[in-house]
């Protein structure tokens, strides 16, 4: 088993580490590439569907990217004890109609000692923007790290 660190117990600096490390996975939109920060039986709520194990990550993402076309991340870190991260987070994306969504979430995740998730729970509402509303438009710039992403 390759170690992905950082790994827990995790520290502020670690642990929001981790969360970037997601945030710039995440907006790369290849579920391969992201499926691999996750224990091979890793456990998922997502809104309302529930997959398990790194195949039925890919198959979520890769219909999840489809759908949601200019895909674009941020995650903040909430909170973190031992081997457990709380994130909140935003992204904007477009559908194939053209409409533009802002959608608002939070996360609860669990790792194992190797730093694998191994859960994961997303509760995500959204919100139809217009495009001139937009405020993630791509990957965070360097300048920006570290920073909160604002509610508005």
């Amino acid at each position: 088993m390759t170690d992905r660190p950082p790994l827990p117990p995790f520290t502020q600096e670690t642990a929001a580490q981790k969360v970037q490390a997601a945030e710039d996975a995440w907006n790369t939109r290849d579920p391969h590439k992201v499926s691999l920060a996750y224990s091979e039986d890793s456990v998922w709520r997502n809104r309302d569907t529930f997959v398990t194990g790194r195949a039925e990550i890919v198959e979520l993402l890769t219909a999840k990217w489809a759908r949601e076309q200019e895909y674009a991340l941020r995650k903040d870190l909430w909170a973190f004890d031992g081997n457990r991260i709380a994130v909140r987070f935003q992204y904007e994306c477009r559908d194939a109609d053209g409409r533009w969504w802002r959608s608002y979430g939070n996360e609860l995740w669990e790792f194992d000692e190797h730093g694998l998730m191994t859960r994961r729970e997303a509760s995500i509402n959204d919100v139809p923007i217009e495009e001139k509303e937009r405020r993630i438009l791509g990957p965070r710039p360097e300048n920006e790290r570290g920073l909160t992403f604002p509610v508005r």
